[in-house]
């Protein structure tokens, strides 16, 4: 399993030299998105002969039948290399659906070193890492997002659970705009945003206090972080 960058940073800065050294030497991929994947691994080997490499595209539309033959190369002894979109593969991504029937067929799996966009917002958000709980997008219907961020108040304050989600890049500001409005003037939030690039940007405070404060966070990738 192979992370990725979270956007066009150095690889030196961000993988291991060994995920670089073990990816040159697979052949089948399984990929979310051909066109990214291509350009990965480029990246990580101007000279790799990219037509002589398998690819399996897995994401949404993929079917469960599908997936089952993207494990037929492991069967045939060889390795094959599980490459996200962005960051760790089976994270809040389509990977974990072919890690599960690589589990179910007792096919070994080996995690390698990278970053995750939703570990390293919470290690730089000052909030719990005891306890936290990733939720996802947030609903689109006011109400419905309303609903929810109730429930996530009502973990934070008397659960002292840490409340993560993401947007999609276009709707960042809305969505942050309708967060400070709706919730409880005693909750924080953390904006992490293009984490690891050099446009990087974490801060901290209080729900209010980020009124006239927010900064510019149209289309940019970014971690939303909910606590007292």
């Amino acid at each position: 399993m192979f992370p990725t960058t979270l956007g066009d940073s150095d690889l030196n800065h961000i993988l291991p030299v060994f995920n670089i050294e073990l990816i040159c030497q697979i052949k089948h991929f399984i990929v979310e998105d051909l066109r990214t994947a291509r350009r990965f691994l480029k990246k990580c080997n101007r000279d790799i002969d990219i037509d002589s490499l398998q690819f399996f595209e897995l994401n949404k539309h993929t079917s469960k039948d599908d997936i089952i033959n993207f494990l037929n190369p492991l069967k045939r002894g060889n390795d094959v290399g599980l490459i996200s979109e962005a960051g760790c593969p089976a994270i809040a991504d389509p990977g974990a659906d072919v890690v599960s029937l690589a589990q179910e067929a007792d096919i070994q799996v080996i995690p390698l070193v990278g970053p995750s966009s939703i570990l390293l917002a919470m290690m730089a958000s000052g909030f719990n890492g005891q306890s936290f709980a990733f939720n996802g997008y947030l609903p689109i219907d006011l109400k419905e997002k309303k609903d929810l961020l109730k429930k996530m108040e009502h973990r934070i304050f008397n659960e002292k659970q840490t409340q993560i989600f993401i947007e999609t890049p276009y709707r960042n500001m809305k969505t942050i705009s309708e967060i400070i409005q709706l919730g409880s003037p005693a909750l924080k939030l953390c904006i992490a945003a293009d984490i690891t690039l050099s446009s990087e940007y974490i801060k901290t405070r209080y729900l209010k206090s980020w009124t006239g404060k927010l900064p510019d966070l149209n289309k940019r990738p970014a971690i939303i972080i909910l606590y007292q």
